[in-house]
């Protein structure tokens, strides 16, 4: 690779439609499946209409930090190259950040895709030199500069500084080292947000302080070309391993299971890191492996890995903890099932019986009857039969999604400060709402955080309550404008919102706003917004993912004191019940569930009659909640009322919410 240089790079003024983004991160020719992602995720962006530039690296890490290669020959890219990178990052060139940075000064966000704790350092100094924290110096924009290269900024609109978002997809190493955990936090407590592709990493990002997560499926970025015609084979059963070998990824305990099962193979291809070279080397020597065990120490190249996976039975992948992986889309799309551990994301993809095996982690015994299993041609058979080809497009489109409400802000301001210029409406119009929107993003950076206690909240904003027509929230709406929380333009939302933070509020605040709170109502989420304004750090889990989100929530029993799902994606009749049964064993003691779930007739698709509601409280009774509020009186009275107002058969005519408090 060549030294940073200074490259003279400009960010272009990107059409009316479009954001400009920096792309942050390792592309080729360094390794890894972080590369291959930062690449992908560039090339998705532009080809969404967005102007990006993706900023690389020329020297990642010190060559002694790394024992293997991490670069590979500059004419075996692992995916197409994208056409606007510039390589200009040098972690032995501090001023290579600083120059980088003030280049992105134009940007509406920049995405930096987090790779090593080493390099975040570099990472907060080119988001100070780019004006992409909050407070940061860069972000002071004199209203006389530019907003984009090239492009003047509206008179008497001053331009946002960009958005920082950081990607994810380890927030600590598996194998950490001493300061990684006091530089993330460094570098997630002053990002705007931050995307992770679990609700568990999304717990490890709250515990260092960031301030606002989303969580969104890792989408596949898939090497190897198109598949190779797999012909049946008699003679043992072939196993593959695939990748950088390292302790967390469990093939020492594959080694030791295969000892007591003959007729198994296993190639081991991929760069051994570390003690695992030794550890699997002697174990590998084993006389009761003599001849099966095959190890291709090294890189597998793209072009080379089609014709690898055709010619074994099973991808494996005993890991003893995992973060992310396309690994399981890889062996899917070349036809191959799975033996992995039944942790995530392997849980999210893997259906055990039906497309793979599922062994607990670490579990020598399990793996060898899981191998047993394997030694049966019916068993291989109707796993291989039950690959599916996964859908290679429809995640990256809700990644991207996920990413576009994070490289804006929501907040909507009451008016614009003049009226726009003549001219084409349609461009006017555009460059109007792009200009709000950058107002927008520079007042809520610098909002101060609302102070709101129990007794700014009037009595007739209720915990429990029900929502009969829109035009009852209008109150509610004009409230919450009087708190001083920021403005929203759907009133049902906003009364689903401010009844949640009311109850949290009164009931399970300690003063210092330290309740773990997590909002599954997802990304952009008003609930989390207006926690966030009066100083909760709520994790906002967006289920964009093929799995529900009741089974999404990966945390330990006993852990968080608020789950919210309320308005516009809260319960229904189909799914509620699952929420309850998750947030029994997910909530401590005292800990509340705030749901909202529509009422209506039973023509209504997922609505619940006001019977059913009482059998949702019934059932959440048995699982130890207490409804905090009351259904009776003129809760229930105006239940009725909705119902009797009721317009059609066919749709909802309320919204009841719900707060149970966990015993």
């Amino acid at each position: 690779m060549t030294d940073a240089r200074t490259y003279d790079f400009a960010l272009e003024a990107p059409g009316s439609a479009a954001l400009q983004i920096a792309v942050v991160g390792p592309t080729h020719p360094h390794q890894g499946g972080a590369a291959t992602h930062t690449t992908m995720l560039a090339h998705h962006l532009a080809d969404a209409g967005h102007d990006v530039t993706l900023v690389s690296w020329a020297h990642l890490q010190p060559s002694r930090r790394r024992q293997a290669e991490a670069a590979l020959p500059t004419d075996s890219p692992e995916v197409l190259p994208f056409p606007r990178t510039i390589r200009a990052l040098s972690w032995a060139r501090p001023d290579s950040w600083v120059r980088v940075g003030r280049r992105l000064r134009g940007a509406d966000a920049v995405i930096i895709v987090h790779a090593l704790p080493a390099v975040v350092p570099a990472h907060l100094a080119l988001l100070r030199a780019a004006g992409a924290l909050p407070g940061s110096s860069g972000s002071e924009v004199s209203s006389g500069s530019t907003s984009h290269a090239g492009s003047p900024a509206r008179p008497g609109v001053s331009p946002s500084r960009p958005q920082s978002i950081v990607v994810c997809h380890t927030v600590l190493p598996l194998e950490p080292r001493t300061g990684d955990a006091r530089l993330m936090a460094a570098l997630l407590g002053r990002a705007d947000s931050v995307l992770v592709h679990t609700s568990e990493q999304a717990l490890v990002a709250h515990d260092l302080g960031a301030r606002r997560i989303s969580v969104a499926d890792l989408p596949p970025h898939v090497r190897g070309g198109a598949p190779v015609s797999r012909d049946s084979r008699p003679g043992p059963v072939r196993l593959l391993a695939l990748g950088l070998i390292r302790e967390h990824k469990g093939i020492d305990v594959l080694l030791r299971a295969m000892r007591s099962v003959p007729d198994v193979t296993l190639t081991i291809a991929g760069e051994l890191w570390g003690p695992s070279r030794q550890v699997i080397g002697e174990l590998a020597s084993d006389p009761g492996l003599a001849g099966r065990v095959e190890i291709r120490d090294g890189y597998v190249p793209s072009e080379a890995l089609a014709a690898l996976l055709a010619d074994h039975d099973v991808l494996a992948l005993p890991y003893r903890s995992a973060t992310t992986t396309s690994n399981v889309v890889l062996a899917h799309v070349h036809g191959l099932p799975v033996l992995a551990s039944a942790v995530a994301p392997f849980t999210q993809q893997v259906v055990d019986g039906v497309n793979g095996l599922l062994v607990p982690p670490g579990d020598e015994q399990a793996l060898a009857r899981a191998l047993r299993q394997l030694l049966e041609p019916e068993v291989r058979h109707r796993l291989a039969e039950g690959v599916k080809t996964p859908d290679l497009s429809g995640p990256w489109a809700h990644y991207l999604g996920t990413l576009e409400a994070l490289s804006v802000d929501t907040f909507v301001l009451d008016g614009p400060p003049d009226p726009p210029a003549p001219g084409d409406p349609v461009l006017l119009g555009t460059r109007w709402a792009a200009a709000r929107r950058r107002v927008a993003n520079r007042v809520s950076s610098r909002r101060a955080v609302v102070a709101l206690d129990r007794d700014d909240l009037p009595d007739w904003v209720l915990t429990t309550d029900v929502l009969g027509e829109p035009s009852e929230a209008d109150d509610v709406k004009r409230l919450a404008r009087a708190l001083g929380l920021p403005r929203s333009l759907d009133r049902v939302a906003s009364w689903a919102a401010l009844g949640a933070l009311a109850a949290i509020v009164r009931v399970r605040d300690d003063g210092r706003r330290s309740a773990v709170i997590v909002d599954e109502t997802g990304a952009r989420s008003l609930f989390s917004r207006w926690a966030r304004a009066v100083g909760f750090a709520p994790v906002e889990i967006d289920f964009t993912g093929a799995h529900p989100s009741v089974a999404a929530l990966d945390v330990d029993t006993g852990s968080l004191d608020v789950i919210v799902r309320i308005h516009p994606r809260g319960c229904d009749g189909a799914d509620v019940d699952h929420v309850l049964e998750q947030a029994a064993w997910a909530l401590r003691s005292h800990g509340l569930l705030i749901i909202t779930v529509p009422i209506g007739p039973p023509g209504a698709d997922g609505a619940v009659s006001p019977s059913d509601v009482r059998g949702i409280l019934a059932r959440a009774d048995d699982l130890g909640f207490v409804l905090i509020g009351d259904l009776d009186g003129t809760v229930n009275a105006r239940m009725r009322d909705a119902a009797q107002r009721a317009r059609a058969d066919d749709a909802a005519y309320g919204l009841v919410r719900l707060t149970l408090r966990r015993r």
